[in-house]
């Protein structure tokens, strides 16, 4: 990237790269509570679209309109989370096909709600957590984005360090033996859907600040949320890999695709990218757990005491 760009590494350049990778990072904060877990959550790109239109719809340019909104975009938020975990912790449907589902209701919805096109406008104070920031001497300016996506991510460690990040791992590795432990998996489960229903939602007023009001906002975002996650070495299907793992697969995968563009390369070479680090982490997730079942089957032999010669 340097010798494509050599102003990238300088500070006004950095933090413009760092405020455009803030809703991705914090998307792949809220996913990864839920594959670590052991699930997945395919709902949030469509998450990020609704809250979009649903707050240009309700604000209508209004800025007296816009932290109600935003109150109840953050209930909205909680309430998708709630319902797609007590869906899959209480009436066993698969997370896939759960969240699917929801992405689907949302897509609907939205459109039905809206008559296929957008209308509305997001007010100045709304937008400017995506797009502005405090001015300052060497930085320019320090993006509102990049504070909020810092202290998410400060929340998020803070959250894996507790004891329901501990039984939250301990789930996604083996939920049996995390029941039989005491922890309640439904709950657990259950607040890792609804901490990645919040964090899409933040992540949608991120977007705002720079996105049109358009019916393509958020689209494929979940897919890029899980691709970064898992480029940072945590693993599907639950129970291995550090939060901060995530936060920085989401960063490199915002250089890699900022890396082909100065490459002058397709932007629709991006789902092929995705496609191919999820089917890499796929087959690895695999094998790890086919090592580890033969790990547990596999008993040391103890060799047999020697008999006395001439033993009967």
């Amino acid at each position: 990237m340097l010798v494509l760009n050599p102003g990238f590494y300088e500070p006004p350049s950095l933090m413009a790269f760092l405020r455009n990778a803030a809703p991705l990072v914090v998307l792949a904060i809220g996913q990864y509570f839920v594959i670590v877990s052991g699930e997945f959550d395919l709902s949030v790109g469509s998450l990020v679209g609704a809250q979009v239109v649903i707050a240009a719809k309700l604000i209508n340019g209004e800025e007296d309109r816009t932290w109600p909104v935003i109150a109840l975009m953050i209930g909205f938020g909680l309430l998708v989370g709630l319902v797609n975990g007590l869906v899959t912790t209480l009436l066993r449907v698969p997370s896939f096909i759960t969240t699917l589902g929801t992405m689907l209701v949302l897509y609907g919805a939205i459109r039905l709600w809206t008559g296929g096109a957008p209308t509305g406008a997001l007010s100045e104070t709304f937008r400017q957590w995506g797009r502005m920031g405090i001015d300052m001497p060497v930085l320019r300016q320090l993006p509102y984005a990049l504070l909020i996506m810092v202290a998410l991510a400060v929340v998020g460690i803070l959250v894996m360090r507790s004891s329901y990040g501990r039984v939250l791992v301990a789930t996604g590795d083996n939920d049996t033996a995390a029941t039989f432990a005491g922890g309640r998996v439904w709950i657990v489960r259950t607040g890792a859907f609804v901490l990645s229903a919040l964090f899409a939602t933040v992540a949608g007023i991120l977007v705002g600040g720079f996105a049109g009001v358009t019916a393509q906002v958020g689209q494929g975002m979940e897919f890029t949320a899980i691709t970064a996650v898992v480029l940072g070495g945590v693993l599907l299907g639950g129970g291995r890999g550090w939060i901060v793992g995530a936060i920085a697969g989401a960063l490199t995968y915002q250089l890699l695709e900022r890396l082909l563009v100065q490459l002058d390369m397709p932007s629709t070479l991006n789902p092929t990218i995705q496609g191919v680090i999820i089917i890499a982490a796929v087959a690895f997730a695999a094998n790890q757990s086919r090592m580890r079942r033969g790990s547990r089957t596999t008993a040391p032999q103890t060799p047999a005491e020697p008999q006395p010669v001439g033993a009967a």
